[in-house]
């Protein structure tokens, strides 16, 4: 009930603030659950992809320490967000967006590099598709990465791409990852350009 609450909400903030939110392809995005995976390049993606594939509800992982304020708890709780301890992520950072990924309530949005200025894709978006069975899709935000940019009112792009299985058969291990990384990343890079063939990530 928060969520559908929320959502209309940070609709019209980012309409205040920017106005300017244009999404593409939206038809790819597949029936039932799923598991959006995108290049970390701002900290409000979550928002604006959340938006963009509205009707979809969708889970997030959060660092722990954001849970120890009671006003954001209270929020993140309500949002469908749960705790990862990103030094020691546990099983628990598996275990429950298959969980709800399974039952059908909810999509996950996950960030495979884990911070936005890394560079080093972690495999827990894969395990995780292969687990539940949901597709990966992946998407692509370009836009202002600063604040100051955002009150620009410059664009706000977002881009989805065409699901990527991961069969029950297919082992993701040391042997694998780097194919299933490769997979990817052309999918990403594939968004960027179709969105725009001059687009450089710089980070800020």
């Amino acid at each position: 009930m928060f969520y559908k609450f929320i959502r209309p909400i940070a609709r019209f903030i980012v309409w205040i603030l920017n106005g300017h939110l244009h999404v593409y392809n939206k038809e790819a995005l597949p029936k039932g659950t799923y598991i959006l995976v995108a290049p970390h390049r701002t900290w409000w993606e979550p928002v604006l992809f959340a938006l963009a594939a509205s009707p979809t509800e969708f889970m997030f992982m959060a660092k722990k320490e954001l849970f120890k304020n009671p006003i954001l708890r209270f929020i993140l709780n309500h949002s469908h967000a749960f705790p990862v301890d990103r030094k020691n992520p546990g099983p628990s950072a598996i275990k429950i967006p298959v969980k709800g990924l399974k039952k059908g309530n909810y999509s996950l949005i996950i960030f495979p590099s884990g911070t936005r200025h890394s560079s080093e894709l972690k495999s827990g978006a894969f395990i995780i598709a292969k687990m539940s069975g949901r597709p990966l899709v992946p998407v692509i935000y370009q836009g202002p990465l600063t604040f100051t940019g955002l009150l620009k009112r410059k664009p706000l792009n977002v881009r989805f791409g065409d699901p990527i299985e991961i069969p029950r058969s297919q082992k993701v291990n040391k042997e694998t990852i780097p194919g299933l990384y490769k997979e990817l990343e052309t999918a990403w890079n594939t968004l960027d350009k179709e969105q725009n063939p001059n687009f450089k990530y710089i980070p800020k």
